[in-house]
């Protein structure tokens, strides 16, 4: 799906979401979600030959595998916080909106500890201690 379309898409989720607000504000965070669920897959979509090539640099770097896992993991949970977050927010949920972002930093810093644990050995090795 191009960028047109995902426009197309989008300003028309709003028109529909903003008129329906005024009657029905229920169907109108529907319509929203709803249609950010559908832009969210049209763009996953896109983004597979990215990914293949971010896998095919790593490759050619000698980087393990594991760390393109905590890569794409950490995006996926960014982008999955921020829709949720981004959801909240539309239906008038901000301070939940806060929390759910908050909770996507904290796994985000879950899943890199063994990163970090390597990196800390590496540093460790490097010094002599």
């Amino acid at each position: 799906m191009n960028m047109i379309a995902v426009a197309g898409i989008a300003v028309i989720a709003a028109i529909l979401a903003v008129m329906l607000k005024r009657y029905h504000q229920e169907y109108s965070i529907v319509v929203s979600i709803c249609a950010g669920v559908l832009l969210l897959f049209a763009i996953l979509e896109n983004i597979t030959p990215a990914i293949q090539q971010i896998n095919t640099l790593l490759a050619s770097a000698g980087l393990s595998a594991e760390y393109a896992a905590i890569l794409f993991k950490s995006l996926g949970i960014c982008f999955l916080a921020q829709f949720a977050a981004d959801s909240c927010r539309d239906a008038g949920e901000s301070a939940l909106a806060s929390k759910v972002e908050l909770a996507g930093k904290i796994a985000i810093v879950v899943l890199s500890l063994p990163l970090f644990e390597k990196i800390a050995g590496t540093a460790v090795g490097l010094i002599g201690g």
